[in-house]
């Protein structure tokens, strides 16, 4: 299991709302939240199979869009 990190435009909790079926749904993450209180709007997702690619194209069809951080 890794963890992948984005910076998002996801910002209050109708955001949250908004992305959660898309993230709740999608194959392959085991836990995602959003750290709303950070500048970057940091996006946290458990994955052992997508790649940031695979996760930013999810955030992108919900509406939303991220940039990988590197830790």
């Amino acid at each position: 299991m890794k963890t992948l990190k984005f910076k998002t435009n996801i910002n209050c909790g109708g955001c949250i709302a908004k992305v959660t079926p898309s993230l709740n749904s999608a194959e392959g993450i085991a836990k995602w939240e959003v750290d709303t209180t950070s500048p970057q709007k940091v996006l946290s997702i458990e994955t052992s199979t997508l790649g940031e690619d695979e996760v930013i194209a999810i955030l992108k069809k919900a509406g939303y869009s991220a940039v990988a951080l590197t830790n």
